[in-house]
């Protein structure tokens, strides 16, 4: 079965600036890709390519087949919906009037459009409401039919930028609920995201730092890559508690800011030890699974950043 989306020896600049630098990676139909990363990292960029914004400077990228090259575009573009970041929605306009005006951008007209209509509106689960202004909706009702817009043409895969960004936690529940139904219906899903928790929804995740591909895998897997168990440790002195453990113990915590981190298959020996060797220089001492936080400053000796804020955030510096 031919892939979804296949990219080989991507790369991408700004001036001297290097967005992306020999990306490879594959998508699978059927899956949900998830392209996570700081601000900073490539995955807009990546999006841009791949949604057919901007042109590949180096590299090849094929999807479903088809070269991304100027003279395909047309085909590529019948494949693909896109649903940006930002809002795309006129909000003088009743959510069944920027449907009707989507549909008569793409050539559907009359009962066909009708249909369709009729039926991504269900898909999204977004059947009230729909001749009211937008204005007057929720994000995430805005949300949901910004994404029966990229369904109307039936595409083959659906491309999002950062989908769940300013809906609230409950808006974001139930707008995944409608990525999975969809990918089950048999849509190829891609989507870039800043939020790790929503990270952990996708099939796989490609994990980008300053414009390179760090890991490819499932999250499970990549979680798994970490150990068993994460001890965190605040203590008064970190140089000097580090310093302590590593001579005591024989253990070496990786120092990111003020914080100790120790990845270790079972710590119920070491965990022990180390509130008694620090005693009071202890302030607080945390235990817990590998999380996807873990497995970014594992590949990148960095916390993730995820302010949208910061449009090239400061690398922190990690000491062993």
């Amino acid at each position: 079965m031919t892939n979804a989306v296949e990219v080989r020896q991507l790369r991408h600049r700004y001036g001297q600036r290097v967005a992306l630098d020999g990306i490879d990676l594959h998508i699978a139909t059927g899956e949900i890709f998830g392209m996570l990363g700081p601000n900073g990292s490539g995955k807009s960029t990546l999006f841009r390519i791949l949604s057919t914004l901007i042109p590949p400077q180096e590299g090849s990228v094929s999807i479903f087949g088809f070269p991304l090259s100027a003279d395909r575009l047309t085909d590529i573009r019948r494949q693909i919906g896109v649903v940006f970041q930002a809002p795309a929605l006129d909000k003088m306009l009743s959510g069944y009037e920027n449907l009707r005006h989507q549909g008569h951008l793409y050539g559907i007209t009359g009962a066909v459009l009708k249909r369709r209509i009729d039926r991504c509106i269900a898909a999204v689960g977004m059947t009230d409401d729909m001749t009211r202004r937008t204005d007057k909706l929720s994000g995430g009702q805005r949300r949901r039919i910004e994404l029966a817009k990229s369904l109307l043409h039936e595409p083959k895969l659906l491309i999002l930028d950062e989908p769940c960004t300013g809906l609230d936690p409950a808006a974001r529940l139930e707008f995944w609920a409608v990525l999975k139904s969809l990918r089950d219906a048999g849509t190829t899903i891609l989507l870039t995201t800043h939020l790790l928790d929503e990270a952990e929804y996708c099939s796989r995740l490609a994990i980008l730092d300053r414009g390179k591909l760090v890991a490819v895998d499932s999250p499970a897997a990549l979680r798994a890559s970490v150990g068993g168990q994460v001890i965190a440790i605040s203590a008064e002195n970190p140089a000097a508690a580090a310093a302590r453990i590593a001579s005591s113990l024989n253990v070496h915590p990786t120092r990111v800011d003020d914080e100790l981190r120790i990845e270790i298959a079972d710590s119920s020996t070491l965990l022990p030890q180390l509130i008694d060797l620090l005693g009071e220089d202890l302030r607080s001492v945390s235990l817990g699974k590998p999380t996807l936080q873990d497995v970014f400053l594992r590949l990148t000796g960095r916390k993730f950043v995820s302010d949208l804020s910061q449009s090239d955030p400061t690398p922190r510096k990690t000491q062993p």
